[in-house]
């Protein structure tokens, strides 16, 4: 089968949805190609338990952004959602950055459209637009900076205070930010829809059944949600919280993913995911569950789907990618 034939499977499925024999080892497979193509497996703490184990760097996205910007690999193969690869493929233009399944996006990012974005700049000159990195490469070419949860109030605070600041897209983890630097934001009005549906009433029976468990939230979550945690924190912090803290018990509002970092690190303590506002037992993202050991496989093989950006609009949307990791590297994160 031609390239040509592969690109329109991609076209019409957002992956190569090719038959893997059964009997194959997917993890030997995988380990022997990214070895054969000297290729690095780059991994979200929301990805499926299976995907994380056999990945090269497991974590959040600031992380992920830092070891994007360092790796010597050729091909670099990113179980995550499109804004993470569009990131490592704004970083490393030498590089062919690939992923799973196209179909992995992000609420988020798509509560952002560039356009939009665009017009909310214009009505409000003379701000600093910082973008939390959780959106598209060309609302990232709109911003003077782009944060993580990791960063965020370091980079908020980096900006002088005469200097007013547009924070987008998610208004939940602006509005953290707000109250953790005093800072007076105008905020974009979007949200995670993994975030955004926790259950307050679900949480507080919760916390009465389990009353010495620790609840550690993100900053995406719901003020309400976060006016109840015991820690406040982007995935990489409420893993090391959990780990660190005496408590055995932690109730975690995030994605489901990372509870099986908690418990690697952990075995000995019990995590419970925090239940949403449905009938679903978690919260899931189900972006992020798309990429599988069968697609990363393939994926692989056939170096397919590949990102790639015009020129113009990397080159813009890596000038604030590259403010906010100078200023991580200036304070430490």
């Amino acid at each position: 089968m031609g390239v040509a034939e592969q690109q329109k499977i991609i076209l019409e499925n957002g992956y190569l949805n090719f038959e893997v024999d059964p009997s194959l080892d997917l993890f030997a497979e995988i380990a022997r190609l990214k070895k054969e193509k000297n290729a690095v497996l780059l991994a979200h703490y929301y990805q499926e338990p299976d995907v994380q184990d056999i990945a090269d760097y497991i974590g959040d996205s600031l992380g992920l952004a830092q070891q994007a910007e360092k790796t010597k690999a050729d091909i670099i193969v990113f179980a995550g959602v499109h804004f993470m690869c569009e990131t490592a493929k704004i970083l490393n233009p030498g590089k062919k950055v690939i992923l799973p399944d196209l179909r992995a996006g992000c609420s988020l990012a798509d509560s952002c459209p560039a356009g939009e974005f665009k017009k909310f700049i214009d009505q409000h000159p003379d701000h600093v637009v910082i973008s939390y990195i959780n959106c598209s490469a060309e609302t990232k070419a709109l911003s003077d900076i782009i944060c993580t949860s990791s960063n965020a109030v370091a980079i908020v605070n980096s900006v002088p205070k005469e200097k007013k600041i547009i924070f987008a897209p998610d208004r939940n983890l602006g509005r953290y930010i707000i109250s953790k630097t005093g800072r007076d934001m105008v905020l974009w009005n979007g949200t995670c829809m993994v975030h955004e549906i926790f259950s307050l009433e679900k949480i507080s029976k919760l916390k009465q059944k389990h009353p010495q468990a620790k609840f550690i939230a993100h900053p995406e979550c719901e003020p309400a949600v976060l006016e109840l945690a015991d820690y406040i924190g982007s995935t990489t912090g409420l893993l090391n919280y959990s780990a660190s803290n005496s408590a055995n018990e932690f109730i975690v509002a995030t994605e489901t993913g990372i509870i099986h970092q908690m418990a690697k690190e952990s075995p000995g303590k019990t995590f419970i995911p925090a239940p949403p506002n449905n009938s679903c037992a978690c919260n899931d993202c189900p972006h992020m569950k798309l990429n599988t050991l069968e697609k990363l496989y393939l994926c692989l093989k056939y170096e397919l789907p590949e990102i790639n950006l015009p020129e113009d609009l990397r080159i813009k949307a890596l000038k604030p990618i590259k403010r906010m990791l100078e200023i991580s590297a200036q304070h430490g994160l």
